[in-house]
């Protein structure tokens, strides 16, 4: 079997479309790189020479076409204005992949490992500093930032919006605009917010919108302030990130939040965190006075309509705990990138175990069913 993400598609041709195209429809804004909703028109961007070459390795690399969910930009105006709390968040370091994502570089990364689109969102710490006002200024620019990319490499890029949690208002204006104006794939948040996770009630309002949008969030795992110093001289990725991704479940499992709004399609990174393996203790040690807040359903069968990336989880035992918890239809090819190389999870994937047929599922075909905005037309 093959080993890397540019050629383990290649055995079928029949199932893969035959062009790619935009993500994005024609009526879409067309924004300035800065982001700036003053600049939003109704014309298309003018196609500029690298963006031709890049448009024309995505047809030529269609017989591989993964999708790639968890992929992330780095826009030079969220590093400028927040590099000491992004430091701050990640223990007084800033990776050179913070300091050197560009769109080039990118799209070199899809380009070289059969990659024809990537879902873009920002990775923790997101937007929520302290300040409403700037976290929902910085959620409209990402979210205009990231649609302008799509725009001007048509067929490469979608995008999970940012909303500016905790503040629930300024969520759902951000919400509107990013389905009703910029037309996102779905929305992006963290795990937590200010020591409160997903299922908190302060949260539903946000939930409920989406809900009715039947709209797919992407979760992605951060560290709480609480937790970042509990193993001195030991990166918080190591193990709060995946334990936060658990906690969120908890949160929306025993809150009520998961049978309540079973119309969003969650998606969990990094296959689930620690889900897989205590989903065995959400079961067993489930709190009586909070039964009544579970699907009715179970545990077991509300985890396994969740949707789960293998983004730096694309290894034996991880992939071994989450086969025996849901099945191959609710798990999606992604990469981290830029913070793990896209090569990482793309070179696994031959080595996980899948068939060919898993393996299409995996690398493109669910998330196209799940995004269907992104298959080519």
């Amino acid at each position: 079997m093959p080993l890397d993400g540019t050629r383990f598609l290649r055995g079928c041709m029949c199932c893969l479309p035959p062009r790619l195209s935009g993500s994005f429809p024609s009526a879409a804004p067309v924004l300035s790189p800065a982001g700036d909703q003053a600049s939003i028109t109704p014309t298309l961007a003018t196609t500029r020479p690298d963006e031709t070459r890049h448009a024309a390795k995505a047809v030529e690399q269609r017989s591989a076409g993964l999708v790639d969910i968890h992929h992330h930009a780095i826009p030079p105006f969220y590093l400028a204005e927040n590099r000491e709390r992004i430091a701050g968040s990640r223990g007084g370091q800033i990776s050179r992949a913070w300091l050197e994502w560009t769109p080039e570089q990118t799209l070199e990364a899809m380009d070289e490992h059969g990659v024809s689109t990537a879902v873009l969102s920002l990775s923790t710490p997101g937007v929520w500093f302290g300040d409403i006002e700037a976290a929902c200024h910085t959620a409209r620019r990402f979210n205009e930032y990231a649609t302008t990319l799509a725009r001007d490499h048509a067929g490469r890029f979608g995008l999970f919006a940012a909303v500016p949690l905790p503040d629930t208002e300024g969520s759902l204006r951000e919400i509107e605009y990013a389905f009703d104006v910029l037309r996102a794939d779905g929305v992006g948040v963290l795990t937590s917010y200010d020591e409160r996770w997903l299922g908190d009630r302060a949260f539903w309002p946000v939930l409920e919108e989406l809900d009715r949008r039947a709209a797919v969030v992407f979760i992605h795992p951060t560290a709480p302030a609480a937790c970042r110093t509990l193993l001195p001289g030991i990166p918080t990725m190591m193990a709060e990130v995946p334990q936060d991704t658990t906690r969120a479940v908890i949160s929306l499992l025993f809150s009520g939040a998961l049978a309540q709004f079973r119309r969003i399609k969650f998606i969990l990174c990094h296959a689930g965190g620690s889900v897989p393996v205590v989903a065995g203790r959400m079961r067993d040690y489930a709190p009586p006075e909070l039964a009544g807040n579970l699907p009715d359903d179970g545990i077991e069968a509300a985890l396994r309509r969740l949707h789960y990336d293998i983004a730096v989880g694309g290894h034996r035992a991880a992939i071994a705990a989450l086969t025996t918890l849901v099945p191959t239809s609710q798990i999606l090819f992604g990469s981290d990138h830029p913070y793990r190389p896209l090569a990482e999870t793309a070179a696994t994937l031959g080595q996980t175990g899948f068939s060919e047929a898993e393996l299409l599922a995996i690398g493109r075909e669910n998330a196209l069913a799940l995004l269907p905005r992104l298959r080519p037309r």
